[in-house]
């Protein structure tokens, strides 16, 4: 008789523990916009009420929705008992509708149906960069000659809940975005545009989805050097800093030299000659390198990058600087760029 007991009951938890951790467990949406504007970059937020450290829930969106998270895991936030599932959704131009969702956990099984969410269409303006965000910021900018008649400016661009994949000026020679790495709602990447060489400032816009309302983002262009960087945090040589080592240099080599003759200590002439080697190495001619006919210059060393221009025969420059398989040159009209070292002549 208990044996037989026993048995039900065994049988019953195994049952009702999924319909019993269903009701300790509750899901259910806690952030959803009302609307959406096209290609806006918008979360979407699960709250899990009596949250089990011991059992994380895991999210399945119907795959058969074009519309789909930009990441599979969610950004998860606790708070007590309680978590917070955040996903990025981005809105096309067409009406989206959120997939239905499937969370399971420990056998217990919720389900939300799709639902759909209005996509209007923002007021344009002409000095609209298309990027809408929660916020938007230039952290660098750099600007470099392009050729007889235009300046490259690149700049470096942080935002959150943005999409600067779509950053474009109507005004642009040429613009474009390259480097793009997302982390959760923090987006950064380089927009780099061709401007006339007149143009002494850049200014646009950009739709703040906080605010409700367009802020404007400025920044000059200065052309301080030819060898100024055409990408953020790739500069080569600062020639300020570059001016400060020599002089520094020259100024510890006269000093340990005087050591010398005051001291008669070799110790002090060796520090002197070292000193005279490394100033040495600043004056040192650059690496030439020759550039076969047809070879692409490109904006950016990346393989992504637009080409700015095509080799029309063979050309030997100076080096000024290198990353990775790429070379940074300067051509006879100014334009600066950068060539692959698979361009590079074979003699």
């Amino acid at each position: 008789m208990y044996p037989l007991r026993n048995l039900f009951l065994l049988l019953f938890i195994f049952v009702a523990a999924p319909f019993l951790l269903q009701g300790a467990v509750q899901y259910k949406y806690s952030v959803i916009p009302k609307k959406v504007y096209e290609n806006q970059l918008f979360p979407v937020t699960i709250l899990e009420i009596g949250s089990d450290p011991g059992y994380p829930p895991d999210f399945y969106f119907d795959l058969h929705n074009p519309h789909q998270p930009l990441f599979q895991k969610p950004l998860v936030i606790k708070n007590g008992n309680d978590s917070f599932y955040t996903f990025y959704f981005k809105a096309d131009r067409e009406s989206f509708e959120l997939p239905r969702l499937t969370i399971t956990n420990n056998g217990a099984i919720v389900s939300f149906d799709a639902m759909p969410i209005p996509t209007v269409n923002l007021k344009g303006r002409a000095d609209f960069c298309g990027v809408l965000a929660a916020d938007m910021k230039i952290k660098t900018s750099q600007a470099s000659t392009y050729d007889e008649k235009s300046n490259l400016v690149t700049l470096s661009i942080e935002a959150f809940e943005a999409n600067i994949e779509n950053m474009h000026l109507d005004n642009a020679i040429e613009d474009g975005v390259e480097n793009i790495e997302r982390t959760n709602a923090k987006v950064i990447g380089e927009f780099y545009i061709v401007v006339p060489d007149s143009q002494k400032k850049l200014k646009f816009t950009y739709y703040n989805t906080i605010k409700q309302q367009y802020n404007f983002l400025e920044t000059p262009i200065e052309i301080v050097d030819s060898t100024v960087s055409t990408q953020s945090q790739l500069n080569p040589k600062n020639d300020g800093f570059d001016k400060f080592k020599k002089f520094t240099f020259i100024g510890l080599s006269i000093l340990f030299f005087l050591l010398f003759l005051w001291k008669r200590d070799f110790f002090y002439l060796i520090i002197s000659v070292i000193s005279m080697i490394t100033l040495l190495t600043f004056y040192s001619p650059k690496k030439k390198i020759c550039i076969q006919q047809g070879a692409s210059l490109y904006i950016l060393p990346t393989n992504t990058s637009r080409i700015s221009t095509k080799m029309t025969e063979e050309y030997t420059t100076q080096i000024l600087a290198e990353r990775t398989e790429f070379y940074k040159i300067e051509l006879p009209n100014g334009a600066i760029g950068w060539i692959k070292n698979e361009d590079i002549c074979e003699n």
